[in-house]
């Protein structure tokens, strides 16, 4: 009796599967927060870019930020963006930092746990 395996397949199946799953959904967890690290990062390197152009404002950088984080991935990724001026690349440059959440269920995630930082020539007349 003691050889018996029979019952033995569901709980394999259930023991096995449940793996796969937890597996899987890691998977897709961390898909999901490297395509919001991404996202966050284009947006703060096209807000930079707009930032630095002779014609611009710091304050138009933010705003193509915000915009590109919220139409993405939404305005709780968008709440906390810096922009300065910053003499970094050995000439004026504009640097923009966003501090957003990563992602740990879904979009969930713990505050200003992700910091962003793009840096872009800035652009004069003269």
């Amino acid at each position: 009796m003691l050889a018996d395996d029979g019952g033995s397949s569901p709980v394999e199946f259930v023991l096995v599967g449940s793996l796969l799953t937890v597996l899987t959904l890691a998977v897709l967890q961390l898909g999901l927060a490297v395509y919001v690290r991404n996202v966050v990062h284009d947006a703060a390197v096209d807000g930079a870019y707009r930032a630095a152009l002779a014609d611009t404002s710091l304050a138009d950088g933010v705003e193509r930020t915000r915009e590109i984080v919220t139409r993405a991935i939404g305005s709780t990724y968008a709440e906390d963006i810096d922009v300065r001026e910053s003499p970094d690349l050995g000439g004026p440059s504009i640097v923009v930092t966003v501090r957003a959440p990563l992602p740990l269920a879904g979009l969930l995630g713990i505050p200003r746990t992700m910091e962003v930082t793009a840096h872009a020539p800035a652009e004069s007349f003269g």
